[in-house]
């Protein structure tokens, strides 16, 4: 059994400014308003990045961190990712893709999980978390890829 969400947002930017910014993971800290660090551990031959993501203390103090490994192919605009260290899922499969839209470049995020079973919650809850927090990571990013683009930094 898996869950799935896809969400997606449409930035008044040029292609190559939002495929590079958002995929800029040393730049996620500042991009994304919920990770406290990202560091490269690793990049392979074929383009692969392995690296840990950090997050700011939740709201009891505790502290995730992941390791996921992640493919960006700027060829057909796709980034393939999945977590390695899957703390409280059975497994997480992320695909990002950019499409040339009316009103700039549209950005989707579908993520393909499985919530382990001794969790407190279920797949549908962190399902609901997901789509939530994503639409606040969504217009953040668009914010200030949109500001990049304009060349302003308000």
């Amino acid at each position: 059994m898996a869950a799935k969400t896809e969400n997606s947002v449409v930035i008044d930017a040029p292609m190559d400014l939002v495929w590079r910014m958002t995929n800029d993971i040393e730049s996620w800290p500042g991009l994304f308003d919920e990770y406290a660090s990202a560091e490269i551990l690793e990049r392979t031959p074929d383009g692969g990045i392995r690296f840990r993501l950090t997050m700011f203390p939740d709201e009891d103090g505790k502290v995730w961190s992941w390791v996921s490994v992640r493919h960006p192919d700027p060829v057909t605009r796709t980034v393939r990712a999945r977590r390695v260290e899957t703390g409280p899922f059975e497994f997480m499969n992320i695909h990002w893709d950019y499409a040339e839209a009316e009103g700039g470049v549209r950005m989707r995020w579908v993520q393909e999980f499985h919530v382990r079973p001794e969790m407190p919650f279920d797949d549908e809850a962190m399902a609901a978390h997901l789509n939530t927090n994503t639409g606040v990571q969504m217009a953040r990013i668009k914010k200030l890829v949109e500001q990049a683009a304009r060349g302003t930094g308000k």
